[in-house]
C-alpha cells in the first residue's frame, strides 16, 4: 500500500485527497471529521459516537461565514440560522456514518503511509523536494495543528477510497448508450393546424354579475400587502468621477504607464480534453505515452481528445488573451514556451494536455482609440477618496437628519422617489433586502427615521425613508373588475378552443378529413428535438406522440400563447449511430459516471437508515 501511495501521490489520488480535506474544512470544519471529546454535551449520537455541541457549534460558525463571504454585499441578518444548523448536523450525521463505515471495513493507514503521502504532494514540496516549513504554514493556515491534519487525511483518505470505488462501479452497456443516443438524434415528419383564438373569441361573454362573483369567490388574489412611498438619496462613484476634469496632459502620462497592459498578449493553444470517467487515467497515460514517443499532437488530439469540435482540428482552439479559459488552463498556457506541451492541467471540464503553437502580441492601441475609456478609469480612480469621504459623510448627516433634505442640498444630491415599495421588491436600488428590511424597520416605517447608509452595488450607498405607509388592503372591485374580465375571457376562450380542438381531432382520429382547413396544415420534415423555427411546445408534442403505424399519423395538441395547435405525427426516423463514434463512447463514461453518482447516493443513504440516531 506504501508504494500505491507513494506512486499515485502525484496524480488523481492526490488531488482528491487535497480538495476533499479544502472543501470539508472550508464548509464543515476539522471537528466534522474528527469528533470531539467525551463527556461534552451532545447534539446527536451516530451508533454510539457522539457528535458534541462544541464541535455543532464550531461548524455553524464556519458555515455562516462561508455563506456570508459567498455574498455580493455580506448582511448576516439574510442568513437562515435555522436552517444552517439543521443542515450542519445532517451533514455530520452523514460524515460519522462514513467514518465508521470505513473502519468497520478495516481501511486504514499506518503513520509511515501518511507520511509518505503527506512528503509526496506537491503543496508541500520546494523545488520538487518536502519542506516542511511549507508544510506546517499550510496547515496553520487550515487553523489546525499537524496532528489533527494528520488525522483528518487518515481519516478522509479511506473515506475517499470507499466513495471512489463506488464512482467507478458505474457500468453502462453500450447497447443502452446506442438507443439514447439513437433517441437522441432521433427526427419526425408532422403537420399542423392552428386553431386561433379569434376563432372562437365572438361565442364567450362575460357579464358583470360573473366578475363580481369571481371577485367575491377569491379575495385573497386581490389582497395588497402592506406597502411604501419612499424617498431615497443614490451616491455613487460613478456620478463623483468627472472625465471632463482629466487634462490632456494627466491622459497621456497615464496612457503611457498602461502601455505594457495595453498591449495584450495573446497566444495559439490546440489541446487534448480527457473528460473524467472511470477509465480517464489510463486514456491520459496512453496518450502521454505516445507522446513521449514522438507521435504527432494533432493525430492525437483526433483520436483521443473529448473535445470532438477542436479534435477533428488537431485540438486547435486559436488564439486566446487573458480572461478566456479556466484559470488553471490560461495558468499553464501562459507559462509555456513555444511547441511545448503542459503537464495535465484539470479544469471543470477535464484533463487538459496543452499545447503552445505561437504568440503574439499586439501593438498597444492609439491613445486616440482608448481616450474614453482611460479618461473614465481615471477620474473614477480620483473620485474614490472623495467617494469614500462622501459617504462617511452622508451617513453621519443622515443619521442626524430628521428627513434627507439636508444631507441631500450638503452633498449636492437628488432626492428620488419611488411609491409602492413592498418587502419583495425587485426595483432598485429596492431590489436589495438589507435596504428593504431597514425600511421596513419599526423606527423607520412608524418612528420617522432614516435608514442607515446601505451599501447596494459596487461603490454605490443608498440612504432612504418612508414618506407614506399604505397597509395591507384588498383592492376594490372597480379596480380589479377589467382585470378579473379580461381573465375569464381567456379562460373562456382556452376552453372553446381545447372543445373545437378535441372535435376536429375525433375526426381526423375517426378518418375524417376536415376539408374546410386542409390548405391550413403546415408541414414540417425530418424535425430534430432541437429544430428551430418551430414552436418549442408544439415540438415537444410532436416528439411525446406514440410512433404511428405504415400509412396512418398519431394526433395530439399544443397550447400557444393564442391557438392550440393540432398536431398529426406521420413519421419518426431513427437517429443514425456509429458504434467506433466519440461521441458514443462519451455518452457512455456519462452514463456510467451518474450510475456511479447514484449507487453512492443509495450507499450514503443506507448507511444512514442502518444507523442509530439519537437526539436530545
Amino acid at each position: 500500500m506504501l508504494q500505491d501511495i507513494r506512486d499515485n501521490a502525484q496524480g488523481t489520488i492526490a488531488k482528491i485527497i487535497i480538495g476533499l480535506l479544502i472543501v470539508s474544512l472550508s464548509i464543515w470544519g476539522m471537528d466534522a471529521i474528527i469528533g470531539g471529546f467525551s463527556g461534552e454535551p451532545e447534539v446527536a449520537t451516530v451508533n454510539g459516537e457522539d457528535i458534541t455541541e462544541r464541535e455543532f457549534l464550531r461548524v455553524v460558525q464556519l458555515e455562516r461565514q462561508r455563506q456570508l463571504a459567498q455574498m455580493e454585499q455580506q448582511d448576516a441578518g439574510l442568513l437562515n440560522d435555522d436552517q444552517i444548523r439543521q443542515e450542519v448536523l445532517e451533514a455530520l450525521i452523514q460524515e460519522q456514518t462514513l467514518i465508521q463505515d470505513a473502519s468497520e471495513q478495516g481501511l486504514e493507514l499506518s503513520d509511515a503511509e501518511i507520511d509518505a503521502l503527506i512528503t509526496q504532494i506537491p503543496q508541500f514540496q520546494v523545488n520538487g523536494a518536502f519542506n516542511r516549513d511549507q508544510f506546517v504554514a499550510y496547515v496553520r493556515n487550515l487553523g489546525m495543528g499537524v496532528g489533527e491534519f494528520r488525522e483528518v487525511m487518515r481519516k478522509q483518505y479511506v473515506v475517499n477510497q470507499i466513495r471512489t470505488g463506488i464512482l467507478q462501479s458505474g457500468l453502462a452497456t453500450a447497447a443502452g448508450a446506442e438507443r439514447l443516443l439513437a433517441l437522441q438524434n432521433q427526427t419526425r415528419s408532422f403537420r399542423t393546424l392552428t386553431v386561433a383564438a379569434d376563432t372562437v373569441a365572438d361565442e364567450v361573454e362575460v357579464t358583470a354579475e360573473e366578475v363580481a362573483s369571481y371577485y367575491q369567490e377569491n379575495p385573497e388574489l386581490f389582497a395588497l400587502p402592506d406597502r411604501v412611498d419612499a424617498e431615497y438619496l443614490v451616491l455613487s462613484l460613478a456620478a463623483l468621477a468627472d472625465p471632463e476634469a482629466i487634462s490632456d496632459q494627466d491622459l497621456e502620462a497615464y496612457y503611457r504607464s498602461r502601455a505594457a497592459d495595453l498591449a495584450a498578449e495573446e497566444r495559439h493553444s490546440a489541446h487534448i480534453l480527457i473528460a473524467d470517467g472511470k477509465d480517464a487515467a489510463r486514456r491520459l497515460q496512453e496518450v502521454q505515452d505516445k507522446l513521449a514517443a514522438g507521435e504527432s499532437f494533432e493525430a492525437l488530439a483526433a483520436e483521443y481528445s473529448d473535445d470532438k469540435v477542436s479534435g477533428r482540428q488537431g485540438g486547435d482552439l486559436g488564439f486566446a488573451g487573458r480572461n478566456v479559459f479556466d484559470a488553471p488552463y490560461e495558468d499553464a498556457l501562459f507559462a509555456l514556451q513555444v511547441g511545448e506541451i503542459s503537464e495535465p492541467v484539470t479544469t471543470a471540464f477535464g484533463t487538459h494536455l496543452i499545447k503552445l503553437l505561437e504568440v503574439r502580441e499586439s501593438p498597444v492601441p492609439p491613445l486616440a482609440d482608448l481616450e474614453e475609456q482611460l479618461r473614465t478609469e481615471l477620474a473614477q480612480q480620483r473620485a474614490s477618496e472623495a467617494y469614500a469621504q462622501a459617504r462617511t459623510r452622508l451617513a453621519d448627516l443622515a443619521y442626524a437628519a430628521a428627513d434627507l433634505q439636508e444631507p441631500a442640498e450638503a452633498l449636492q444630491l437628488e432626492i428620488r422617489e419611488q411609491a409602492n415599495v413592498t418587502r419583495e421588491a425587485v426595483r432598485k436600488p429596492f431590489d436589495h433586502p438589507g435596504l428593504v428590511r431597514q425600511l421596513f424597520s419599526d423606527d423607520v416605517l412608524n418612528g420617522g427615521y432614516n435608514t442607515e447608509l446601505v451599501d447596494v452595488g459596487n461603490n454605490v450607498s443608498v440612504v432612504a425613508r418612508v414618506v407614506k405607509h399604505h397597509p395591507a388592503t384588498t383592492q376594490a372591485l372597480e379596480e380589479v373588475a377589467d382585470d378579473i374580465r379580461h381573465a375569464l375571457t381567456q379562460s373562456r376562450v382556452r376552453e372553446r378552443l381545447q372543445a373545437r380542438a378535441d372535435s376536429l381531432l375525433a375526426a381526423l382520429e375517426n378518418g375524417d378529413t376536415v376539408a374546410a382547413e386542409e390548405a391550413d396544415w403546415q408541414r414540417y420534415e425530418e424535425q430534430s428535438r432541437m429544430a428551430s423555427g418551430v414552436d418549442g411546445r408544439v415540438l415537444q408534442t410532436a416528439f411525446s406522440l406514440p410512433r404511428p403505424p405504415a400509412g396512418e399519423a398519431s394526433y395530439g395538441t399544443a397550447h400557444t400563447d393564442d391557438a392550440v395547435v393540432l398536431v398529426a405525427l406521420e413519421a419518426v426516423t431513427d437517429g443514425k449511430v456509429d458504434e467506433n463514434s466519440g461521441e458514443l463512447k462519451q455518452l457512455q463514461r456519462f452514463i456510467a459516471s451518474l450510475q456511479g453518482q447514484r449507487e453512492y447516493a443509495a450507499y450514503q443513504q443506507a448507511l444512514r437508515e442502518q444507523a442509530t440516531i439519537k437526539r436530545p
